[in-house]
C-alpha cells in the first residue's frame, strides 16, 4: 500500500492503491482546499509533488507555469506508489486560521434582552424530589417509587424510562440519599425520563444552542436559570474540505465512506466548539441537559448521517422534514453523550431548520408590516409575509460570497479583506483585514465592496468587463484572463500579487443575480411591488457584514430606504437560544412551517428572465436603482 508523506507538516498516512490525494489528505487531517467536493472544477485544491512526477488530470484548471512546476490537483490525482506532497501556503495558512475557535460576544447584551423577555419554559425540565426511602412496609421498587412520584408531580398516567437509564438507578438512588433531580420531557399524557442525577442539582440547568451553517458553524452556552447567553464561538464546519456548498456535499457523501465522512467531521467541529464553551464559562459538560440545533435541510441529514442523495433531483425529496429527537450519543458529540438534541424542522428540500428558527425568533407571524427575510449565504433563502401568511423561497447563490469560486477568495478569517476603497482617480486601493493581519484574500464583505467600488470608479463597466485603457498598472492581463490587482505581493502574507479577475466578477453576480431574480419573483408571485415591503430583516453571520449602500450599488439588494432594512444577526442561532428558553418557540416553528408556502423558482416561468436581467450592475432596468444611476 502506498504511502503518502505531507510537507511541511510531515505527516505519513498510508492509503489503498488508486486512492486520491484528496481521499489521502482526509485520512492525514490535512486541510486541502477542495471547494467543489472533489469534482474538479474549482482548481483550489493544487499541491506539489516532489520527486517523481504522476500522471494526473489536472489541465484546464492549473496554469502551465503551474503544472511545469510540479503542481497536481488532489482531487485528480490517484496514488500508485509512495508519494511526497508539499501544501502551498496559502493552503496552510487557511488551515492554521479556519481552525481557530472564534468567541463572539457583539450580540450578546442585545440577545440577552430578547431572552429576558421569556417565561422560562425549556423543551425539558428539571425537577427535584425528596422520595422515601425503602422499609419493610414500603419495599416497592426504585423504577415504582419514581415513577409513584413524577405521576403526582406532573399529573400523568404514564412515566417512560429507557433501561439504561435503569441500570443506573440503584447507585444514584443511594448515592443520593433518595434525593434525586430528574430531567423529563413531559409529553400530553405522559413523561418520558431523561436523566436521574443524585442531589438537588436544579440550579444547573444549561443548554447548548447551535447553528450548523454550510460554512460557519457556531455554538452557544445558555444559562437557563438566569436566561442569558453565557458564551458564543464560531468555527468553519469542517465538512468544507469537501465542498464548498450543499451540492458539493450531496456529491460528496455519495463517494464510499462519504457519508459517514461528512457526519464525523460536523460532530468534530462541533465538539470542538463545546469544549471551548465549557473552558470560558467553567460549565461541566453533565450539566447541559439539552441541545438545540438548526441548519438547513442538507446540513441536518448530513448531521444525523442520513442519505442527501434524493434531494438534489427532482422532485427533490429529503428523507425528513422533522428531524428525530436524538442523544448527543447517537451523532458522535461524546460531550453531550446522555443529552437529548432538538432539530428545529425544514419547510422543504431548499428551505431548512435554519430558516425556520430565524423566522421564528423575529416573530414574523406575529408582525403586522409585510417583511421580507433574506439570509444570504451559499443558497439564498428568503421569506415573505407577515401574520397572515408566509411565502419562501431559495435561491442557489453558489459559494463565491463565501469565497469560493473566486480566485483570491476566502471565508471571514484572519487576515480577510473585508472593506475596500478604490480612488478614482489613480485606481489605488485602501482596504482594512480582519484581525490587522497582512491580506491573504478576499471573504464576501470585500468582495461586495470592490465590486461596488470597481464599478463607481469607472474600472468596470455595466457588464462586468474591465477598461482595458486606463492609465493603471492594477488593471492587467494575467494567467487566467484580464485582472485588477487589489494587493501588490509585498504588501501580503502570500508570495503572489492579490487580484480579482473577470471570471471571478462573472461568478458573483451571477451569485447576486440569483439573490436578486429570488426576491423579485418571490415579490411578484403574489401580487405586490418591492415598494410595497415595510421592512428588509437580513439575517446570516455573513450578513452582519455587509454594507447596505454597496450591496444596492452591485444589485444584490433592492433599491430601497436604508431605514428599512434592519440586520438581526444569526437568526438560525438566535432560534436555538429562543428554543432552548421556551418550548413554545419551537412550537411556533412548527406554525411557521405549516403556515409557509414553498415557492420552487425553477418552476417559475418568470425567474430565468429576471435573472438574466439582473446579470448586469446593478441591473438593466435602471428605473430599479434610482440611488445608483442618480435618479
Amino acid at each position: 500500500m502506498p504511502i503518502v508523506t505531507f510537507l511541511p507538516a510531515n505527516k505519513r498516512v498510508e492509503i489503498d492503491s488508486g486512492e486520491d490525494l484528496l481521499q489521502a489528505a482526509a485520512k492525514a487531517n490535512i486541510h486541502v482546499n477542495a471547494s467543489c467536493g472533489g469534482e474538479g472544477t474549482c482548481g483550489k485544491c493544487k499541491v506539489l509533488v516532489s520527486g517523481n512526477r504522476v500522471d494526473s488530470d489536472s489541465a484546464g484548471r492549473l496554469s502551465e507555469t503551474e503544472i511545469a512546476k510540479g503542481y497536481v490537483l488532489a482531487c485528480k490525482t490517484q496514488v500508485f506508489k509512495d508519494l511526497t506532497i508539499k501544501i502551498p501556503v496559502e493552503s496552510e495558512l487557511l488551515a492554521k486560521r479556519r481552525t481557530k475557535i472564534k468567541t463572539l460576544t457583539s450580540s450578546l447584551d442585545s440577545w440577552n434582552e430578547q431572552l429576558a423577555a421569556f417565561k422560562v419554559d425549556p423543551p425539558l425540565t428539571k425537577r427535584y424530589f425528596e422520595l422515601v426511602e425503602p422499609s419493610l412496609s414500603d419495599a416497592v421498587s426504585d423504577l415504582t417509587r419514581i415513577n409513584r412520584a413524577l405521576k403526582r408531580e406532573f399529573r400523568v398516567s404514564d412515566v417512560k424510562i429507557d433501561l439504561d437509564i435503569v441500570k443506573k438507578l440503584p447507585d444514584i438512588l443511594r448515592d443520593g440519599k433518595w434525593r434525586i433531580t430528574v430531567l423529563a420531557l413531559v409529553e400530553k399524557d405522559h413523561v418520558r425520563i431523561m436523566r436521574v442525577e443524585p442531589g438537588n442539582t436544579v440550579k444547573k440547568q444549561y443548554a447548548l444552542g447551535c447553528d450548523i451553517g454550510t460554512t460557519t458553524c457556531s455554538a452557544q452556552i445558555i444559562d437557563l436559570e438566569s436566561k442569558r447567553i453565557l458564551a458564543e464561538v464560531s468555527e468553519y464546519n469542517a465538512q468544507a474540505n469537501y465542498g464548498d456548498d450543499v451540492i458539493s456535499r450531496i456529491v460528496y457523501a455519495k463517494k464510499d465512506k462519504g457519508l459517514h465522512l461528512l457526519q464525523t467531521k460536523v460532530a468534530q467541529t462541533i465538539e470542538r466548539m463545546i469544549k471551548s464553551l465549557l473552558e470560558q464559562t467553567q460549565v461541566e459538560a453533565k450539566d447541559i441537559g439539552f441541545a438545540v440545533m438548526a441548519g438547513n435541510t442538507i446540513m441536518t441529514h448530513l448531521a444525523l448521517g442520513v442519505s442527501t442523495e434524493q434531494i438534489r433531483e427532482a422532485p427533490y425529496t429529503p428523507v425528513f422534514r422533522v428531524a428525530p429527537m436524538v442523544s448527543g450519543l447517537d451523532i458522535g458529540l461524546k460531550s453531550l453523550k446522555d443529552a437529548p438534541i432538538f432539530f428545529y424542522p425544514s419547510v422543504a428540500s431548499y428551505l431548512g431548520g435554519d430558516i425556520t428558527a430565524g423566522v421564528a425568533a423575529v416573530d414574523m407571524l406575529d408582525s403586522e408590516k409585510l417583511t421580507l427575510y433574506i439570509d444570504i449565504g451559499t443558497n439564498g433563502e428568503i421569506v415573505l409575509g407577515n401574520n397572515e401568511w408566509l411565502l419562501g423561497c431559495s435561491c442557489s447563490a453558489g459559494p463565491a460570497f463565501e469565497g469560493a469560486g473566486v480566485k483570491d477568495g476566502i471565508r471571514s478569517i484572519d487576515g480577510a479583506i473585508e472593506r475596500v476603497v478604490i480612488e478614482p482617480d489613480t485606481f489605488e486601493t485602501v482596504f482594512a483585514t480582519i484581525g490587522g493581519h497582512l491580506p491573504i484574500g478576499i471573504c464576501g464583505s470585500g468582495l461586495i465592496d470592490l465590486l461596488a467600488e470597481l464599478f463607481k470608479s469607472g474600472a468596470v463597466d455595466k457588464r462586468g468587463k474591465f477598461h482595458r485603457d486606463l492609465d493603471t498598472a492594477r488593471i492587467r492581463e494575467g494567467e487566467y484572463g484580464w485582472e485588477f490587482v487589489v494587493s501588490w505581493a509585498k504588501m501580503t502574507g502570500l508570495e503572489h500579487d492579490i487580484v480579482i479577475t473577470e471570471v471571478d466578477i462573472d461568478n458573483l453576480m451571477r451569485a447576486k443575480a440569483a439573490v436578486f431574480a429570488g426576491i423579485t419573483t418571490l415579490v411578484e408571485s403574489v401580487g405586490v411591488t418591492l415598494d410595497d415591503v415595510q421592512e428588509i430583516l437580513i439575517a446570516g453571520s455573513f450578513g452582519n457584514y455587509i454594507k447596505v449602500a454597496e450591496a444596492i450599488t452591485i444589485g444584490l439588494l433592492p433599491d430601497l430606504p436604508v431605514e428599512r432594512y434592519r440586520f438581526v444577526g444569526n437568526g438560525s442561532l438566535l432560534g436555538a437560544a429562543k428554543a432552548a428558553v421556551s418550548k413554545g418557540v419551537l412550537d411556533r416553528a412548527a406554525e411557521v412551517t405549516r403556515s409557509m408556502n414553498y415557492l420552487e423558482l425553477s418552476a417559475e416561468p418568470g425567474f430565468m428572465d429576471k435573472y438574466v436581467s439582473a446579470l448586469f450592475l446593478p441591473h438593466t432596468d435602471k428605473r430599479l436603482f434610482p440611488s445608483v444611476h442618480g435618479g
